[in-house]
């Protein structure tokens, strides 16, 4: 597969995930949205193994910076074991200037959260230990010093992205009743 046909590819998934996800949205999508959603999400994560075997991370300076955000958002979506596999080569990337240091962070707190451990960035929201609760962030490694570290790597303050995730939820409430 050269470069070209490896971004195309990328585009192609990253797009199908948005859109199985699309449907999903509220707080209590249907099972066979979810049936859906875990159906694409293990064809990518396979499909994404076999490129990381055969090339590496994509690399944006190679695929584009749109596919390079399709390669984070496949690993973002896997599952736990190649969430890691995938975080120490876009800690690689990132180091070289080839992946956003945001990817980086987001894919950190998943990894966080999915090992028990609190997250780094504030990335990872919830409604709660039952799922019953209103949205909130997951727990927070050293909240005092969150906004410090979401600067870093290119995040805006946290009390905006608490804004957005709570209009994102308010607007799919919305889209369920």
């Amino acid at each position: 597969m050269d470069v070209d046909e490896l971004a195309a590819e990328l585009m192609q998934r990253m797009d199908r995930d948005q859109r199985v996800r699309s449907e999903a949205t509220g707080r209590e999508p249907s099972e066979e949205c979810w049936t859906r959603v875990g159906e694409v999400d293990a064809d990518n994560t396979a499909w994404l193994g076999r490129v990381l075997d055969a090339y590496g991370w994509p690399r944006r300076s190679e695929v584009g910076p749109d596919a390079a955000t399709g390669a984070w958002l496949i690993a973002q979506h896997s599952d736990p074991e190649f969430q890691r596999r995938c975080l120490s080569l876009l800690e690689q990337a990132v180091r070289e200037g080839e992946a956003q240091p945001s990817h980086l962070a987001y894919l950190t707190d998943r990894v966080r959260r999915g090992e028990g451990r609190p997250q780094l960035y504030g990335t990872q929201f919830w409604y709660g230990p039952d799922g019953r609760g209103p949205l909130g962030p997951q727990p927070i490694e050293d909240p005092d010093h969150l906004d410090e570290r979401r600067h870093a790597v290119g995040l805006g303050p946290f009390a905006d992205y608490l804004i957005l995730m709570h209009q994102r939820d308010s607007q799919d409430g919305d889209q369920t009743r």
